[in-house]
């Protein structure tokens, strides 16, 4: 990912903050005659953002609380690559596996307790396979638990203007007292872009090889759709079938969050409706990852 032009070392930050706030401030006034039916489901909402100028294209039930699923680990990756950029952990360091984080539940990559995991292989993993022992042995590692880490993803929602967000643990396993909605889950997509550019090309990966094996992601969108380039799923029984979308055609970009689907069909034709429709409405914006 190449930068076209030469910009002061503060007005990335500046514009990435500008966005958010517009984002953490929307409103139904500033948004555009909605065109799509929404899906027929009570756990649904959505929203498009254009992600150049944080301005709102769509949206249904965006405040609303709903519950992320493993939309969570957009949140586990953002603290993980704080503390790579940060020197806190060496791109090529070992996390240690716990015999808790080995024995989460599927969707998992199958840890051994004792053993360890690379730092860039734990990108991947929670990138591609949304991996729950991944999740939680990253936040054992970062935070000494899983329920400090919990604390530290819910003080960056703070600080990113994720009012309505709370985390309680890094996977996105049930826990009726993790919430979030989809404007914050936009803020969240929005800030991983502007924040990481140059770690964002993982989320583009459809698959990655692990113990000899090639593992496969869920994101049906990538290579599919023209212009997606991530960036995560969700589903659990309670929230039904989330997904978080970033797409970008002739140097215009949105990001596209769907929650509650009845199937991941259903929400991955909703989400390709919703790109191809709003898509071209967005502003061309320079210098943008994939823009």
């Amino acid at each position: 990912m190449m930068r076209v032009r030469t910009v002061h070392p503060f007005s990335g930050l500046v514009l990435l903050m500008a966005i958010l706030v517009g984002l953490a401030g929307c409103s139904t006034t500033a948004v555009l005659t909605p065109t799509v039916a929404p899906l027929d489901s009570e756990k649904y909402a959505a929203i498009v953002v254009d992600a150049g100028s944080g301005k709102v294209l769509y949206q249904n039930a965006s405040s609303e609380p709903r519950y992320p699923a493993s939309l969570t680990k957009m949140m586990t990756l953002y603290l993980l690559f704080e503390a790579v950029d940060s020197g806190r952990i060496a791109p090529t360091g070992a996390i240690p596996v716990s015999a808790y984080a080995a024995s989460r539940p599927p969707s998992k990559l199958g840890l051994k307790a004792g053993r360890s995991i690379d730092v860039q292989t734990a990108i991947l993993a929670l990138c591609v396979k949304s991996s729950n022992d991944v999740a939680t042995a990253v936040a054992e590692y970062l935070g000494g638990s899983e329920e400090r880490f919990g604390a530290m993803m819910t003080a960056k929602a703070r600080q990113l203007g994720m009012r309505s967000t709370t985390f309680r643990n890094a996977s996105g396993l049930p826990d009726s007292e993790q919430v979030t909605n989809a404007r914050d889950m936009a803020i969240l997509a929005t800030a991983l872009q502007k924040r990481f550019p140059h770690h964002y090309h993982v989320f583009a990966n459809r698959s990655f090889s692990y113990g000899g094996k090639k593992i496969r992601g869920h994101n049906r969108l990538l290579g599919r759709v023209d212009g997606v380039d991530g960036i995560k799923t969700g589903y659990i029984r309670a929230s039904g079938y989330n997904l978080a979308t970033s797409a970008a055609r002739d140097g215009r970009r949105i990001i596209v969050i769907v929650m509650g689907g009845k199937s991941a069909k259903s929400r991955d034709a909703h989400v390709e409706e919703l790109i191809e429709i709003y898509l071209p409405r967005a502003a061309r914006t320079a210098g943008f990852p994939g823009g």
